[in-house]
């Protein structure tokens, strides 16, 4: 077998751009070696849910967040790091969640519920009977008569033949976003939805909801278990809600995106990164530790193996993703507003599973450019490279840069949504390799990109 040395020697009687795709080759090992031996990722994830926690935008967590993420990312001497301030909102779902359902005989089953992102509370104990629907058309078909002063469940579920559940995931999450404010035009007195999860479990799902309408009512999921039971409930006869929730809003707050850079050879920029926040239950493992940790691995392997960037390299660390996106929002007008020119930025927003490409977001040669890179990242599974969704920090950036390229690492999504913002999402449900070969993948790829994308 030959050694390093004399491939590397052979480069010189081997034509120009053969010899390019054997030093890409030979990189591209380095850099799944380093992930894969010597990588600081499962701590620094470990440290990031244990040592700060839940961290949803405006909390004391939030801003712990902030300082752990600079503290970090200073640690590892990058050419600058610094702090680029936003305003964010600020909600908490304060005591506990607590509901009961009632049937007709006056048989009793307490609820696995939790309010959704930006919900009003209930001012003490709500009461109502319970009308389910499966979809939001539903609503006008029944309209004012059936369900003013009633409580409207939501109950269409995932569809179990999509292989892709993201996909799945797009078929019902209208319910969440948009069923309050939809019941509440026809007189309802709250909403509940089954949790858009695939799996039957106890762990009920959070997540942002529109709260635009005149008359704001309280909306909260339940667990996919209690779904079934109620759903099973209500084909027998009437059924009853009793439930508290004590939601809270504050001011507005003065928050950070946290960034790290390494100088290029130009000023054009390759922007890459997740969010720092998260919901307020589990510890925002997969949504989204796992794609903090996959940027900051990026801009650390490649430092580590001496790389010298042909364009600016900035590892984004977003804030306010879950409610509002002023994150992502403030970066992009923040780019715009400093004359920047961006061509290319990458996202990692799909948790911490086995790696298997990359979504595109540009045009059909755009697109070639990427897949052209199939030969040299077959070897590490990686071969899932078609149009599809960057991701929603770097997604603002096409209202300014209307022609850049953007990438979305996409990872098996099986397990995606038996965690996403659930209780469960905390560090013992990531696996550690898997984690590691997301952060060589998106190393690969800013290298890939900073090297051939101009």
């Amino acid at each position: 077998m030959k050694t390093i040395h004399a491939i590397l020697l052979s480069l010189f009687l081997i034509p120009g751009a053969m010899a390019q795709e054997i030093q890409d080759s030979i990189f591209i090992r380095k850099i799944y070696d380093d992930a894969l031996t010597q990588s600081p990722a499962y701590e620094n994830l470990r440290s990031l849910c244990k040592d700060v926690g839940a961290r949803i935008t405006g909390s004391a967590e939030a801003e712990m967040a902030i300082y752990w993420g600079k503290k970090l990312l200073e640690s590892y001497a990058f050419d600058t790091v610094y702090l680029q301030e936003i305003k964010v909102p600020h909600w908490e779902r304060g005591n506990k969640e607590s509901a009961w359902i009632v049937d007709e005989s006056g048989n009793i089953s307490k609820l696995d519920i939790i309010a959704l992102g930006g919900s009003i509370g209930t001012n003490g104990v709500l009461e109502g009977e319970i009308v389910g629907v499966q979809g939001l058309d539903e609503l006008k078909q029944l309209g004012e008569a059936a369900l003013k002063d009633k409580v409207v469940f939501f109950n269409r579920p995932f569809d179990q033949k999509m292989i892709n559940t993201f996909r799945a995931y797009g078929t019902c999450v209208d319910q969440r976003w948009g069923g309050a404010e939809e019941a509440s035009k026809y007189g309802a007195k709250a909403v509940i939805i089954r949790s858009l999860a695939q799996q039957d479990d106890d762990h009920p799902h959070t997540g942002s909801m529109a709260y635009k309408m005149d008359r704001p009512i309280p909306a909260a999921a339940m667990s996919t278990n209690n779904a079934n039971l109620l759903t099973e409930w209500l084909a027998k006869g009437k059924v009853i809600l009793k439930m508290e929730m004590d939601c809270r809003f504050f001011a507005d707050m003065i928050s950070y995106n946290v960034i790290a850079e390494s100088r290029g050879k130009d000023e054009k920029v390759i922007t890459f990164g997740g969010h720092l926040d998260s919901w307020d239950v589990g510890e925002g493992a997969h949504d989204d530790g796992a794609g903090i940790i996959h940027s900051i691995e990026a801009l650390r392997i490649l430092k580590e193996l001496d790389y010298k960037p042909n364009h600016k390299l900035r590892c984004v660390l977003f804030m306010n993703e879950e409610n509002g996106n002023f994150g992502g929002k403030g970066y992009a007008q923040w780019c715009i507003d400093n004359k920047e020119e961006h061509i290319c930025a990458l996202e990692s927003d799909r948790g911490g599973f086995l790696p298997l490409g990359f979504d595109v977001v540009g045009s059909n040669d755009q697109l070639k450019l990427v897949q052209s890179f199939k030969p040299l990242l077959a070897d590490y599974r990686l071969y899932n490279f078609e149009k599809g969704y960057g991701g929603v920090d770097i997604g603002p950036l096409r209202k300014f840069y209307p022609n850049m390229l953007q990438l979305g690492l996409n990872p098996s999504s099986q397990r995606y949504f038996d965690f996403h913002h659930a209780e469960s999402d905390v560090f013992e449900n990531v696996n550690k390799r898997e984690l590691e070969l997301g952060g060589a993948a998106m190393a690969t790829m800013v290298y890939l990109m900073d090297k051939y994308y101009k």
